[in-house]
């Protein structure tokens, strides 16, 4: 292989290739795609910013960068260059695209640029012409942005700061020790008028100066109006179309999801004021849009993210609209039986929205209880945004071998006809193509059960392949028709080495209906177990897998899985496991999702200690004899870096062939240092060549 040192440092690949169409795609162009995290349409739908993340291999970190599309000139141009600018939002006449970044606001802060300690401000960019401008200059951190009905200001909510007296009487008696639960601090709803951002960002060096805050005043920007005060955190921010009143969703402080209650909508006077809670229940409500009237406001409540109906349960994405005057809650599209995830309004007040069943997640109208499927083609469609003065529809679309692209339609009866306005990622369309499809079994109970089955380039249909199954995370989650290329979904490039990958959607997994989801409870790990072995012996007595070459791996809940897989069975000869617990008790104690664990095992560790020992691989590590790999970045607050520690102190204990990585400063996403991600599927491959060949 040549030195990925070699590769261009770009953040997208565009460059032509020589004429090796049918080539396997390399580890090196694999790991160097680009990913489109959102999309935005103008207000008027002749326009679109898309915000994309991709490696930047000299700097060992990912950049972030904004893109303009035009429908008068059908391009796609570069709209910001310094590699650190996410979340657009178009302002409601389309003059402006507000964004989130951590470039720096004076030549003192250069050197420290993507820092930790670097805070993420709000920006302002005029598509009229001129740079892009800072919001405010203080060092306030914004958690969410939107702008106001009117489009004159931009609201932001950010920790209410200390004074500096305060700070200075914290470290003096402090020092450094961290005060758990007790110095957390909730979040201000703040305003400030563009001009006045404008006119702040031109002013002088002695100007600012004159801006600083007395020692026993909070340190806020000259210019913000504070709106209000949450005692926790302020993760998203809807004004109201008439403009009179701000609803937000609040999260938890500490980022730790460990009650669903911190989890719920308020509603706020525009000019300032209480917040008013909207919403009592157990479900996580996110995704805030308003009809365009202000009377009713629409949310969603993802996969796994709890319920809105009763006691806490992990139940399929749903949609649902609340009266803000009487707090009446109206679930939407109730006859869907897969799961709900993105949504939108279109100026005409339709909602159209994005649903998972089975392989694909396609487009929707939602009319009351009843659904209208608009978009027919195969694939996944996420992002899904409708123009506000236009009848225009953006969103992005992928399937296995199509990477995902920016689309956008004149009107949702248009979807099929809608085309790629983004060209992201074309080398894997100029490499040999993968062939798959969906295969079923039934669990030892008689259960249904579908998974995805991706072959070698030029393999397709062929018996005793060498086999990897690879499991997804979640379990909120499924694997079906659509693109990944990172160091989570590699499946692909698995494929390209030769193996065939055989991904179970196993109970617990989205879009085969309430029930096969709820069916993981409370035998966490052994009934999806029983469902992934079973496809496996399916597999093998179809004469499909080669029963002499079959590896297993995945990541998350899908490491997980892996850990309790190898103690139940020695036919797999090599694994590769990440970020997964072997054993519960401690895991729900580190676990920032620790109602979740609770939920799934019925109880917590004290109620239900039965389960918590019998559904943990831990104890049963004595009947482990697969090589395995494992991997896991030490600051995860998802599953705890010493989970994998466990696990590999227990092979070690044992005489079991294996190899731990740690990812120093990631958290359960590997998501700060490229090369991380890089090297973990690098040698993950190394290894099921090693003992899985």
């Amino acid at each position: 292989m040549k030195s990925f040192h070699a590769l261009p440092l770009l953040p997208l690949v565009f460059l032509p290739l020589a004429a090796r169409a049918q080539a396997p795609i390399s580890l090196d162009e694999f790991m160097n795609a680009a990913e489109i995290r959102d999309a935005r349409i103008a207000p008027d739908g002749s326009a679109a910013v898309v915000a994309t993340g991709a490696p930047d291999w000299q700097h060992n970190r990912f950049r972030e960068d904004l893109w303009l599309w035009s429908k008068a000139s059908g391009k796609l141009i570069s709209l910001t260059h310094s590699g650190h600018d996410s979340s657009p939002l178009w302002s409601p006449d389309g003059r402006y695209i507000a964004f989130l970044s951590d470039r720096p606001v004076a030549a003192a802060e250069e050197d420290n640029a993507g820092k930790d300690d670097e805070p993420s401000r709000v920006w302002i960019l005029p598509l009229n012409g001129g740079e892009a401008f800072p919001l405010y200059t203080d060092k306030l951190d914004a958690h969410a942005l939107a702008w106001s009905a009117d489009g004159t200001s931009l609201l932001f909510s950010s920790t209410e700061p200390l004074s500096k007296n305060q700070e200075e009487a914290n470290k003096s008696e402090w020092k450094d020790v961290i005060r758990w639960r007790e110095q957390e601090r909730g979040d201000l709803l703040l305003s400030i008028s563009v001009d006045a951002a404008r006119r702040h960002s031109q002013a002088t060096p002695e100007a600012h100066a004159k801006d600083d805050a007395p020692a026993d005043k909070p340190a806020l920007p000259a210019d913000a109006v504070t709106i209000g005060h949450s005692s926790l955190e302020i993760d998203e921010i809807a004004p109201s179309p008439k403009g009179d009143v701000i609803a937000v969703e609040s999260g938890p402080i500490s980022h730790r999801e460990e009650n669903p209650a911190d989890y719920e909508i308020y509603m706020v006077p525009a000019h300032g004021g209480d917040l008013r809670q909207l919403t009592h229940n157990q479900g996580l409500e996110g995704h805030l849009q308003w009809n365009h009237a202000g009377n009713k406001l629409y949310f969603t409540v993802r996969a796994g993210g709890g319920s809105m109906e009763g006691a806490y349960q992990d139940v399929q994405g749903r949609i649902y609209s609340i009266d803000p005057a009487s707090t009446k809650i109206t679930r939407q599209g109730t006859d869907f039986q897969g799961s709900w995830d993105d949504f939108t309004l279109t100026a005409k007040d339709e909602v159209l929205a994005t649903g998972l069943t089975g392989m694909d997640q396609k487009i929707y109208r939602i009319d009351g209880d009843k659904f209208t499927l608009l978009a027919s083609q195969p694939g996944n469609d996420a992002h899904l945004e409708a123009a506000r003065n236009s009848s225009a529809v953006l969103y992005t679309h992928s399937a296995i071998n199509d990477p995902t692209q920016v689309f956008v339609a004149s009107q949702p009866s248009a979807l099929n006809d809608a085309k790629a306005v983004t060209e992201f990622n074309p080398v894997f369309k100029q490499r040999a193509q993968a062939s798959w499809k969906p295969y079923r079994w039934k669990s030892p109970d008689g259960t249904s059960v579908e998974g995805v089955l991706i072959y070698p380039p030029g393999k397709t249909d062929a018996k005793h392949l060498p086999m990897l199954t690879l499991i997804h995370g979640g379990p909120e989650d499924a694997d079906g028709d659509r693109f990944g290329a990172d160091w989570y979904d590699w499946a692909t490039l698995a494929a390209a080495n030769g193996w065939l990958v055989f991904r179970p959607n196993y109970r617990g997994s989205t879009g085969y209906g309430d029930a096969f989801m709820l069916a993981i409870q409370p035998h966490l790990v052994s009934a999806p177990g029983q469902d992934i072995l079973s496809g496996v012996d399916a597999l093998v007595k179809d004469g499909i897998a080669d029963p002499d070459h079959l590896t297993i791996g995945g990541y998350s809940y899908g490491g997980y899985m892996t850990n309790w897989l190898i103690t139940q069975t020695t036919r797999f000869k090599a694994a590769v496991t990440g970020a997964g617990a072997v054993e519960h008790a401690a895991n729900w104690g580190n676990d920032d999702l620790t109602y979740d664990d609770a939920w799934y095992l019925s109880g917590a560790p004290w109620e239900k200690p039965e389960l918590y020992q019998s559904e943990a691989a831990l104890f049963q590590m004595n009947k482990v004899t697969t090589p395995t790999h494992i991997v896991g970045g030490n600051a995860d607050i998802r599953v705890s870096y010493f989970e994998q520690v466990v696990l590999e102190r227990a092979l070690e204990r044992l005489n079991v062939p294996h190899t731990l990585l740690v990812f120093p400063g990631e958290g359960h996403p590997l998501d700060r240092n490229p090369w991380h991600g890089y090297i973990k599927v690098r040698d993950e491959l190394k290894w099921l060549k090693k003992y899985g060949e």
